[in-house]
C-alpha cells in the first residue's frame, strides 16, 4: 500500500494546506480517494503531485463534516465513474455550537439528493475487494470526550442533540505486515476505533492507524492515557495530523517515540 496526503492542516511550503483531510491510496490494484478536504485545494495539490484523480476507482467519505466532504463535488467534476461510499447515517444535519450562533458544519447542502446515484450507503462492515473493507462504527460515543460540548446534530424537530458520530466509518486495508486503518477524525477515540477493528479482524496485527485524532482540545492527561492505550493495542505506526493538534501530537511523540509520524500536505508513505 502506498499513500499520499493531498490536503492536511500543514504543508512543506510547496503545496496548499487547510483545515481538512484528503488521502490518495494505491492498494490491491485500486486507486482510492479517502475524503476531499474543505475545498477544491486537494485537486490542485493532486495536479502538482502528478496524481490523476480521473483514474480513481473508489471514493470514500469518512464522516459528514465539511472539512472532509466539501471537496466532493470538485472530485465528481474530475471523475465521472468512481462510486463514493458513505455511512448510511450520513445526513446534512451536523452543526457546531462553539460560537454564539449555531454554525452548519456538515456536507454541502443538497449534495446527498443531487448526487445520489454516485453515493453508496454503507450499513455494516463491507468488503469492497478482498483486501479493502469499510467499517462503520458501533462504539457508543462517550460525551466526556472534550469536543462533545459543541458538536451537535439537528433533529427533525429542529432541536440540537449531541452528535453520536454514527455517521463515522473507517477504511481498513489488509497488507502483508498487518492492517492499515484509515480513521480521518477518530471522534470516538483512536483507541476505541482500533478495538472495533480488532474485534472485526481477530488476531490480526495493526500495522498503522492513519488520520486525525481530534485531540486539539483534549487535556494533556487524557492524551497521555490514549497514547498508553494505543501502546497496549500494539499499533506499529501512528500517522497523524489534521485535528490531532500540535500539543497533542507532541505528547504522542513523547509517549510513543518514532512510532508517530506527523502528517502534512504531500506526505507520502507506504506499508508493506
Amino acid at each position: 500500500m502506498e499513500a499520499t496526503f493531498l490536503i492536511d492542516n500543514t504543508s512543506d511550503g510547496q503545496l496548499a494546506c487547510e483545515w481538512g483531510f484528503s488521502l490518495f491510496i494505491e492498494h490491491a490494484g485500486l486507486r482510492i480517494l479517502a475524503d476531499f478536504g474543505a475545498s477544491d485545494a486537494f485537486t490542485r495539490n493532486a495536479q502538482a503531485l502528478d496524481i490523476d484523480l480521473s483514474r480513481v476507482n473508489i471514493a470514500w467519505l469518512s464522516h459528514a463534516h465539511y472539512d472532509h466532504a466539501n471537496g466532493l463535488l470538485a472530485f465528481f467534476a474530475l471523475n465521472d465513474h468512481a462510486p463514493c461510499f458513505i455511512s448510511a447515517n450520513t445526513q446534512a444535519n451536523c452543526w457546531s455550537l462553539k460560537e454564539a450562533e449555531p454554525e452548519y458544519i456538515g456536507v454541502p447542502m443538497g449534495m446527498l439528493d443531487a448526487w445520489g446515484e454516485r453515493l453508496v450507503r454503507v450499513t455494516s462492515m463491507r468488503r469492497i475487494v478482498p483486501s479493502v473493507w469499510m467499517l462503520p462504527h458501533s462504539t457508543p460515543f462517550d460525551e466526556r470526550v472534550s469536543h462533545a460540548d459543541y458538536m451537535r446534530l439537528k433533529n427533525e424537530d429542529g432541536d440540537f442533540v449531541p452528535d453520536d458520530f454514527a455517521h463515522e466509518q473507517s477504511l481498513v486495508l489488509e497488507c502483508a505486515s498487518g492492517l492499515v486503518v484509515i480513521s480521518s477524525c477518530s471522534h470516538i477515540g483512536p483507541d476505541a476505533i482500533l478495538r472495533e477493528v480488532q474485534e472485526a479482524f481477530p488476531g490480526r496485527r495493526i500495522a498503522a492507524i492513519v488520520g486525525g485524532f481530534h485531540l486539539y482540545r483534549t487535556p494533556d492527561d487524557e492524551v497521555r492515557a490514549i497514547a498508553g492505550r494505543l501502546r497496549e493495542l500494539g499499533v506499529e505506526q501512528v500517522i497523524t495530523g489534521h485535528c490531532t493538534g500540535d500539543r497533542a501530537l507532541a505528547i504522542l511523540k513523547e509517549e510513543l517515540g518514532d512510532t508517530v509520524i506527523a502528517t502534512h500536505s504531500g506526505l507520502h508513505f507506504h506499508v508493506d
